[in-house]
């Protein structure tokens, strides 16, 4: 149920992001969600790809510091409360969300979010134990 994410560090300087999609884009790694956090001096762009490896092995030969982060993709009803639900079975369960973002495809009628937690594993079984869509990685890099 782990989806796998890489986390590129970027200088807060123009034309950085661009690069980063540029290589990704001319070694055909397709971008399925992303997020970017930034301080003054520089960024933490998370993605994920339909290949994990490939976009590693690019972004590192050009230079840029690479990690890889186990997340879970979550199908959120797309209605108002739709993600309280789920944050509030989180947080009866003791269970803190690190950071969270959307995915761009849609999941029949549900929205999807991307989640990093402090406990992985059981995040995904307190989840799941109350009737929450946990989607597969593999199914995450086609949709």
């Amino acid at each position: 149920m782990r989806v796998e994410q890489i986390s590129v560090f970027l200088e807060n300087k123009a034309g950085r992001l661009a690069e980063v999609t540029r290589i990704l884009s001319e070694a055909g790694v397709n971008i399925r969600a992303l997020s970017l956090a930034d301080t003054s001096d520089f960024g933490i762009l998370r993605l994920i790809v339909n290949d994990t490896q490939k976009a590693k092995e690019v972004l590192r030969s050009n230079g840029f510091t690479v990690g890889k982060t186990d997340v879970v993709a979550v199908e959120v009803e797309d209605r108002p409360g739709g993600l309280h639900k789920i944050l509030e079975t989180l947080r009866k369960a003791g269970i803190n969300v690190e950071y969270m973002y959307a995915f761009v495809q849609q999941s029949g009628n549900n929205a999807v979010i991307i989640f990093r937690f402090d406990n992985l594993d059981e995040a995904v079984k307190v989840l799941m134990a109350n009737g929450v869509t946990v989607i597969n990685g593999s199914k995450v890099y086609t949709m």
